[in-house]
């Protein structure tokens, strides 16, 4: 059994409302599963961190620095509750039980509580009125700055990295690290890649598994060659390099604007490296191949995708600038609650379904799990 066979949500949840049922469902399998309060939020809300299996490799999964992406905390929270509910299907061939022997997984459902908290539409999210769905993205969405993006803020620059960092990293070495994150609009889906694997040929299944269950999902690849900027290599459509807060630093320090360049602390996938090179060499049962990079991902599935057909340039992703050439006018009209219909126009725009997107990431789990595991 592969965690993308596990039942998928029909909506997006909140943290409050599962953090008891997640606890719950730990303490039901305590020969699997570990629940702990591993911090508060600056607001004083909780954050759940849960250790599934007993593997000798250390997967690290975190969601929700950016709460306006709500699909990956929605994963993770799939992960733990239907995981544990699926423990012995498929056993006598390796089901999701045969995964927490082989893996030791920590997981950090949702890193920003407070931040879902400002998100008023996640809620009244319905994939099937996507302009109304539209609207009350735009109205209520709450997006954070630099300096104040959980993201960027490894290892404590707020509590809630603090509290991600001492749940997440001090088991090195990790063996795969995703943080599992959205786009508000693209034409498709992206994955991004850690510099040192993203060209590995032993990442080529990887990488078509997930052009494949993309296409099953109706998405095509979203295809934006950045130029490397921001430390954005391109690694083909569909694929770039994983985010840096160095490459960020430099970004900014080059345009001369050094008061955000200082906003920028790491990400947790160079937390994840760091961390593994740092004990490297120290003793201890993990030791060997400490050295190893560990295979860090970041996955980008769209809420609103742009869909329309049009005769693409390699590269460039031209529907989306249409759509952002589009955004102040839609935006206007979304706060003056007018039709926003007629902005729309030749952009093909629909909702992903909550379903289909935590089963795309999930499917992308299962492909890295494959590449890391023993």
């Amino acid at each position: 059994m592969r965690l993308a066979d596990l039942d998928r949500p029909a909506r997006f949840r909140t943290s409050d409302e599962v953090f008891d049922e997640m606890r719950a469902a730990c303490e039901a399998n305590p020969d699997l599963a570990q629940f702990e309060t591993i911090g508060r939020s600056e607001k004083g809300r909780p954050i759940a961190g849960v250790t599934l299996g007993y593997g000798p490799r250390t997967v690290t999964l975190v969601a929700g620095a950016h709460a306006d992406e709500p699909v990956g905390p929605e994963t993770l929270r799939t992960l733990v509750l239907e995981g544990l509910a699926a423990r012995g299907w498929g056993a006598d061939g390796g089901g999701v039980g045969d995964l927490f022997e082989r893996f030791t997984v920590r997981v950090v459902p949702h890193v920003n509580p407070d931040g879902e908290a400002r998100q008023s539409w996640i809620e009244a999210w319905d994939a099937g009125r996507p302009t109304q769905t539209l609207g009350r993205f735009l109205r209520g969405r709450r997006r954070e700055p630099p300096g104040r993006d959980v993201e960027f803020g490894y290892p404590v620059m707020r509590p809630e990295n603090a509290a991600a960092s001492r749940f997440l990293f001090p088991y090195a070495p990790v063996a795969l690290h995703a943080s599992l994150h959205g786009m508000a609009f693209s034409e498709g889906a992206l994955l991004l890649i850690e510099k040192d694997w993203i060209d590995r040929p032993a990442l080529g299944a990887l990488k078509a598994g997930f052009e494949r269950a993309a296409a099953e999902a109706g998405l095509r690849l979203h295809d934006h060659d950045r130029g490397a900027e921001k430390g954005f290599r391109y690694g083909g459509p569909g694929f770039w390099t994983t985010p840096e807060g160095r490459a960020m630093r430099e970004h900014f320090l080059e345009r001369g604007d050094e008061e955000t360049a200082a906003r920028f602390f790491l990400s947790s996938m160079e937390t994840a490296v760091l961390t593994g090179r740092n004990r490297a060499g120290r003793g201890g049962a993990q030791t060997a191949g400490a050295a190893e990079t560990p295979l860090c991902l970041v996955t980008e599935l769209p809420l609103f995708v742009l869909g329309a057909d049009y005769d693409r340039e390699p590269g460039r992703p031209a529907l989306l600038e249409r759509f952002r050439e589009r955004t102040p006018a839609l935006v206007e009209a979304a706060a003056e609650g007018d039709d926003l219909a007629p902005h729309l126009d030749g952009l093909g725009l629909r909702c992903l379904d909550v379903g289909t997107a935590v089963g795309l990431h999930l499917h992308t789990l299962d492909l890295a799990l494959n590449v890391v595991g023993p």
